[in-house]
């Protein structure tokens, strides 16, 4: 039973009616969906941000919005192809020079902003290297805590996540539901969005004083990239990767599993090892702490399988391994299990799959 309590000529209510009251304005409020764009800059949309739009677009409820940031023509080019992604229902665009890199400063201050404005039920990201830097912070300006690096969404409100390095999964909730919840989701655990749209979604330009608002933000110098052009495709959306391990020696050993790799149509990783010792570069790190990948092939050479690594792969439909110790924990994972000498193994696969590809 509700009571009030006279004071002073007024009646001032108790705090948990009021946090109830708070509670069921939150309910009675049209959920929505305010998803984070990440992009090329050339008007292709990160496979992994087509993920999070499906997520969202089949296990919660309400539109779905997207924010597309950046500088120029490219916010335009990038507006246009998200507006054809199934499920997308209008998209807000962002212009200023401030945002042209994703600068996680800039970018944060200007999704809390917006999010602020329109008021969404839910802020939504890819848990991407940019993901993971932009949406915590968004979810610290916005006063609330973020739930990340989501495997599957039981319900607006509840969600499951991996924990001690993919070991066991929490399923979580937000005890007291805030105003917005800010959620990233795991790429591989959802199937992009495919297709187009019947209609492209209509795009709008934010009011000029929110994106100004992320201009007076002090963030990161961007100093430059380092881009590495290939025609492989992207590490985390491959639908083969043949992984390389210490085990291979040197970078020039490296060169065999990149055959391998254009062969199948596949792309390169490798493990933690590897990478500390300068055989690749560090973003082809596969792993807890590197990219995580859900290809339909895994080939493991010379790994022997650390927890973390496991972590970043073992959502793979086929696993197959190639180690000379028969105990080495991604044999006990895998599909496949070849006791080798990856020396001699790796040269007469790849002469197998030459003849088949007619490539002898």
């Amino acid at each position: 039973m509700l009571s009030a309590i006279a004071s002073s000529g007024r009646r001032r209510v108790p705090g948990s009616y009021l946090r109830a009251l708070a509670t069921a304005a939150l309910g009675l409020r049209q959920a929505s969906t305010l998803l984070y764009v990440e992009h090329n800059g050339a008007g292709g949309i990160a496979p992994a941000t087509l993920s999070a739009a499906a997520a969202a677009a089949q296990h919660l409820p309400g539109p779905l919005e997207a924010l597309v940031a950046g500088s120029g023509d490219a916010v335009a080019r990038a507006a246009q192809s998200v507006a054809t992604v199934p499920g997308v229902t209008k998209v807000w665009t962002a212009s200023d020079p401030c945002l042209e890199r994703p600068l996680a400063e800039t970018h944060a201050k200007l999704l809390a902003d917006v999010a602020s404005k329109l008021r969404p039920s839910h802020v939504l990201a890819a848990s991407t290297a940019q993901g993971r830097n932009v949406l915590p912070r968004a979810a610290a300006l916005l006063g609330t805590q973020p739930v990340t690096d989501v495997v599957k969404i039981l319900d607006d409100n509840t969600f499951v996540r991996p924990i001690y390095a993919g070991n066991a999964f929490a399923t979580v909730q937000f005890r007291a539901p805030p105003a917005i919840r800010v959620v990233t989701v795991r790429p591989t655990a959802f199937p992009a969005a495919e297709g187009s749209a019947a209609a492209a979604a209509p795009a709008e330009a934010l009011a000029p004083e929110l994106v100004q608002g992320a201009a007076g933000v002090r963030a990161a110098v961007w100093e430059g990239a380092d881009v590495k052009a290939s025609a492989r495709p992207e590490l985390g959306s491959a639908k083969v990767v043949v992984c390389g391990g210490r085990a291979l020696k040197s970078k020039e050993n490296f060169a065999m599993l990149e055959e391998l790799a254009d062969l199948l149509g596949g792309a390169v990783g490798a493990s933690r090892a590897a990478v500390d010792a300068g055989y690749v570069a560090n973003d082809l790190q596969v792993g807890q702490t590197g990219k995580v990948v859900a290809p339909d092939l895994y080939i493991g050479v010379g790994i022997s399988g650390a927890i973390q690594h496991l972590a970043g792969m073992k959502d793979s439909r086929t696993i197959v391994a190639i180690n000379t110790d028969a105990e080495a924990p991604l044999m006990a994972l895998a599909d496949y299990g070849l006791v080798a000498d990856l020396f001699s193994a790796v040269p007469e696969l790849l002469e197998e799959v030459r003849k088949a590809k007619g490539k002898a």
